[in-house]
């Protein structure tokens, strides 16, 4: 009896780590190939002419922080008013004070005190400060005017380690950099099947782009645009070793718990 009970409690113990082992067997094995970025030559050093640029304009529901400055600090304070701070989600996925600003409407106007509406939609944040800045020697002596946009914001979700909202103070930003901001990938993203939602001039695009080629830095998704939904699928080997491990664990439920009753019969 002592014999059995020993074989018994050995068999016990060892259970679980021979149920961990055929998970971790009928886990697919992923190649190198599949998870290494910008592949191409294997030189040490080589170049490549950049040929990609992307210039975001200001566009209709846009909100934009206007930070005018002048000699008149008095004056500065009407156009400033705006910017009040609120505490809200900002750049990177951080907590921070975010000012309200000033908002696009769909005629592409913004509204500012004194001077009324001023049409700013397609302008680059420079031209749209130049464009108010003429508007405000009218009122003010040597006036400064600094434009951000305050809703530039892009979706990641998928298989990222940190999946989220991220607003962009810099305006600009590429998709390597967006996804290093998620956290990377996660081993089981698909790294050569990427997908970019954009909504734009009343389309909604659906775009797959491969990170494993050099061919993204040639590729006119590089630059992110404001709005964009990333999605990185999961490759068929989590979702095989996801659907195994559902399947097993009841089997794995059922072999502990008869060999629990096996082994508390034996020690009455």
């Amino acid at each position: 009896m002592n014999i059995h009970r020993s074989s018994l409690t050995k068999l016990f113990i060892i259970l679980p780590f021979a149920f961990l082992a055929i998970i971790g067997g009928i886990t697919s094995c992923v190649s190198p190939k599949t998870i290494v970025y910008f592949q191409g030559d294997t030189a040490r050093y080589s170049s490549a002419k950049i040929t990609q640029t992307y210039v975001p304009v200001i566009e209709s529901n846009d909100m934009l922080s206007i930070v005018v400055g002048s000699l008149n600090q008095e004056a500065n304070a009407i156009f400033n008013a705006a910017n009040e701070y609120v505490t809200s989600s900002t750049s990177y996925g951080n907590s921070a004070r975010q000012p309200f600003g000033y908002l696009v409407d769909t005629q592409g106007n913004i509204e500012l005190p004194l001077v009324g509406k001023i049409f700013v939609q397609g302008l680059t944040t420079r031209v749209a400060s130049d464009t108010i800045r003429a508007r405000l020697q009218l009122y003010l002596k040597e006036p400064s005017v600094n434009i951000k946009n305050i809703n530039f914001k892009v979706s990641v979700l998928g298989e990222v380690n940190k999946p989220a909202v991220y607003v962009i103070p810099d305006e600009k930003i590429t998709l390597p950099e967006i996804l290093s901001l998620a956290g990377d990938l996660t081993i089981y993203g698909r790294r050569s099947n990427v997908m970019i939602i954009r909504e734009e001039r009343g389309e909604r695009q659906y775009i797959r782009v491969d990170l494993t080629s050099r061919d993204i830095f040639e590729s006119p998704y590089y630059y992110v645009h404001k709005n964009d939904v990333i999605y990185v699928e999961p490759v068929k080997a989590r979702m095989n070793t996801t659907d195994r491990a559902v399947q097993l664990a009841p089997l794995f439920i059922s072999m502990v718990t008869a060999f629990a009753l096996a082994f508390n019969r034996l020690r009455l």
